[in-house]
């Protein structure tokens, strides 16, 4: 990854990409430091610090630390994430979408990304009314007026459109998937939060502390901290570039004076087929219930609350079955085997031992079926194991570390093929110009 940068950084135009993602970051870390007006934003930020690792925490998290601060970029992706997943699900059910996506070319994909834009900001605009009226049962408002609320509820709706329109700003003028990146950067944003909270709490147990709010974390538990996560980062490299490689033989066949075919290739079927995104559309539906809690003052620390909480076994099990599901539904988009098999046939294609057309798209939807339900297991697994593995030791930070783990190397590896991708577009252009 630092060579990739390194060489990217010696051409001119991708440095001047990686220098504009850098500056979009520094922008949202900026926006991400900016108080809304009319909060005591101490007394909230110690409210969410004891709450550990429920949903506030993880919302926390995926905000870079905006939403316990509630900053003007407090809501950060979360709107854009689940107008992406409304949009998504819709394209699948309703065949005017589909048709749109599908025969619309360029203006059908605009007129989609215009959709969602606008259902980014309805959301935004119900989860900011949402946020604001939990501000208020606490009594973290230093005013209570009515056009303190609206301008509460316009800054948060407004900085989530802002939080949008920075990841569209760098998907077409930087390099990598702009939304992915900038949650690249607010995750990332919180590690030495996550070094300080590990500190304080070895250092509690040392010092013997009898305050009974105080983080404790035994000594011993550090190493096994860092090697489980140095196991995670292994296993997230090693599936990420794992792909099954299915033989290709092309016939022989004559075109004037000229022979064609007879070569030799494969189609390359990654494992994880996709990426992170499964992790995030299940995590974003899964804590549903729990963030409908947590803005709703009469579900405060009811027991709906706590059988939906992010600990629960409950939402365990709608996380790890919705994973599944949305790991075989992003396959499904990306892959499609019946074009691929027509695709083959067209062009004198055929996998060795099964007849063109039906029997290898067959074969290739076997295979697609195998390779994604280990994908699903293994997200399943990387995203469930911290949580338990949390609750066992009374950890609350590792039951969020697994998933943003997976998330941060997964996007810092899809980034690191964006740049490669660009530097061998350049390296073939130089050729034939020169």
């Amino acid at each position: 990854m630092i060579e990739t940068i390194r060489t990217a950084w010696k051409i001119p135009e991708l440095r001047k990409k990686l220098l504009f993602v850098a500056l979009i970051l520094l922008i949202f870390r900026l926006g991400n430091n900016i108080p809304v007006p009319f909060i005591d934003t101490a007394s909230l930020q110690s409210y969410f610090n004891a709450q550990g690792s429920n949903i506030l925490g993880l919302l926390n998290v995926m905000s870079g630390g905006g939403y316990g601060s509630a900053t003007m970029l407090a809501l950060s992706i979360q709107p854009y994430i689940n107008a992406s997943i409304i949009m998504q699900l819709l394209t699948v059910a309703i065949p005017a979408l589909e048709r749109m996506q599908r025969d619309g070319g360029e203006r059908g994909r605009k007129r989609l990304e215009q959709i969602t834009r606008y259902t980014t900001l309805g959301l935004g605009l119900l989860q900011a009314f949402g946020y604001y009226m939990m501000i208020r049962y606490y009594g973290f408002l230093s005013n209570e007026d009515v056009w303190a609320g609206i301008v509460i509820v316009l800054t948060f709706a407004a900085g989530s459109v802002f939080v949008m329109w920075l990841g569209e700003q760098i998907t077409e003028y930087g390099v990598g998937n702009g939304i992915s990146i900038i949650l690249f950067g607010g995750i990332l944003s919180r590690l030495p939060s996550a070094v300080y909270y590990m500190y304080t709490g070895v250092s509690n147990w040392v010092a013997g502390s009898t305050d009974e709010d105080a983080v404790m974390l035994h000594p011993a538990f550090v190493p096994v901290i860092i090697i489980g996560i140095v196991l995670i980062l292994v296993a997230v490299v090693f599936v990420s570039l794992a792909e099954r490689r299915i033989p290709v033989q092309y016939a022989k066949r004559v075109v004037g004076r000229k022979m064609y075919g007879g070569q030799s290739t494969n189609i390359p079927m990654k494992v994880n087929m996709s990426g992170v995104m499964p992790i995030i559309f299940a995590q974003t539906i899964a804590s549903i219930p729990a963030t409908i809690a947590a803005f709703v003052p009469s579900f405060a620390n009811s027991a709906f609350m706590t059988v939906f909480d992010t600990d629960g076994v409950l939402y365990c099990i709608i996380y790890a079955l919705l994973i599944v599901g949305f790991s075989y539904f992003y396959a499904m988009i990306q892959f499609n085997p019946v074009e691929v098999a027509n695709n083959l046939k067209k062009q004198g294609g055929f996998i060795p031992g099964y007849r063109a057309g039906r029997p290898t798209a067959d074969f290739l939807h076997k295979v697609l079926n195998r390779i994604t339900m280990f994908g699903a297991l293994y997200l399943m697994v990387i995203a469930i194991l911290p949580i338990i593995t949390g609750n066992i030791f009374k950890i609350s930070a590792l039951s969020i570390g697994g998933t943003s783990v997976l998330i941060v190397v997964s996007v810092a590896l899809d980034t690191q093929k964006a740049l490669e991708a660009q530097m061998m577009m350049r390296h073939y252009k130089g050729f034939l110009n020169s």
